[in-house]
């Protein structure tokens, strides 16, 4: 067992509640400094020892550096879980610089993991900022011992050819996390005919989809039924309530619980829309979304497009159906041409995968830690971020 510190951007995030569970799970004792953000899990209290750095919002870029400085100095005044831990995680570039900071002025020798799940657009620009943002991360790359991230779409595209890395890299997919809920996973399922439902489940965040969802309701009408399951984020789509409200095909269920709610989710579900297209051309092209473990776990087919990483993902494993491009014609056209029978043989194959393939194990999480305590992994990793730049600057 070993002590691990989380420096998390958003303590009642679920997905960062699933990871410190994951930790404790494979025996590990798990604090946390985090920021609280008020989007998601607003009741949620950790019950890990955890000092609350203040509260922040979604894209609040501008009070960042401000809340960076203030982050450190709280590590500063409370610094007993820094001192107290063997290990150290850092989710996101802030988190990192928070890290990174307090443990030089602490002068601590401790390993710190940085843990990167999305490419924000800022570190994907040509100009100033885009710059600035992709030195600072290569300075953490450069002073990390260990990389995590959840797709090796990120390590080729963005990482490798953009920041020059090749230290270590634990690659942790968004695979399903039952956190010791004992839930059976289904031997078959077959469709019950008109509407083909199709599901969109998780963070709801993404525009784009939401826009091509509602064409396709509008186009198909009785054909079809959009179901959304998941947290609104109407930051992100401040259209989401009129959207719903615009066709009658359309229903949003609202939030559920993970994991337990993931089976009438997807049960529910004819096919499950997989498609990131928040952030084109970078981030959204590159990631693998929990919703393909989810969804293939539970025998639902997954769509997505092709030349993505997660459309090359289905194509390779035959988690669904790509499509030629994101748009609502290529998602109309496919409904049209699918029939109950190819839905079912798909989801039969699905179902008669193996579950690792899924489901996260105990030992892929303890995988981070256990390379953090390698004796021959080293404090740093010197050098490779350095080479950075060449390409992107």
């Amino acid at each position: 067992m070993a002590r691990v510190l989380v420096f998390s951007p958003d303590i009642a995030e679920a997905a960062q509640i699933r990871r410190v569970l994951a930790l404790q799970q494979v025996g590990h004792a798990v604090s946390a400094y985090a920021f609280r953000r008020r989007n998601m899990n607003e009741a949620f209290t950790p019950d890990w020892p955890t000092i609350l750095l203040g509260e922040t919002r979604n894209h609040s870029f501008l009070t960042r550096g401000a809340q960076m400085v203030r982050g450190v100095a709280q590590v500063l005044r409370a610094p007993d879980l820094a001192r107290e831990a063997e290990v150290w995680i850092a989710r996101n570039i802030d988190m990192a610089l928070i890290g990174h900071a307090a443990r030089r002025l602490l002068g601590l020798d401790v390993p710190i993991a940085y843990e990167c799940l999305d490419i924000h657009s800022l570190f994907t620009r040509t100009d100033a900022v885009g710059r600035g943002m992709r030195a600072a991360e290569r300075r953490v790359l450069r002073d990390s011992a260990l990389l995590i991230t959840s797709s090796p779409g990120f390590v080729r595209e963005y990482f490798g050819p953009v920041q020059g890395y090749d230290g270590p890299v634990v690659l942790l997919e968004n695979k399903l996390w039952l956190e010791g809920a004992d839930l059976q996973r289904p031997s078959q399922r077959r469709r019950v005919g008109a509407p083909l439902v199709i599901g969109s489940a998780g963070s709801i965040r993404c525009a784009r989809s939401l826009d091509i969802l509602t064409e396709a309701a509008r186009r198909l009408g009785p054909k079809v039924e959009i179901a959304l399951h998941g947290n609104a984020h109407r930051h992100a789509v401040p259209e989401f309530d009129a959207l719903v409200a615009s066709q009658d095909n359309i229903t949003w269920h609202g939030p559920y619980e993970y994991p337990q709610g993931l089976g009438p989710v997807y049960a529910a579900c004819d096919l499950v829309w997989a498609q990131d297209l928040w952030q084109t051309g970078g981030n959204s092209d590159w990631l693998l979304p929990n919703r393909i473990y989810e969804a293939s776990w539970h025998g639902c087919p997954s769509v997505a497009a092709s030349g993505t990483e997660t459309g090359r993902r289905i194509e390779a494993d035959g988690l669904g159906f790509t499509l030629p491009e994101a748009s609502a014609d290529a998602l109309v056209a496919l409904v049209e041409r699918l029939d109950s029978a190819e839905i079912d043989r798909v989801s039969d194959a699905l179902l008669a995968m193996p579950e690792a393939r899924f489901r996260q194990s105990p030992g892929e999480v303890a995988e981070i830690v256990d390379r953090l305590l390698a004796p021959d992994l080293g404090h740093l990793v010197a050098g490779p971020a350095d080479k950075a730049g060449a390409k992107a600057g």
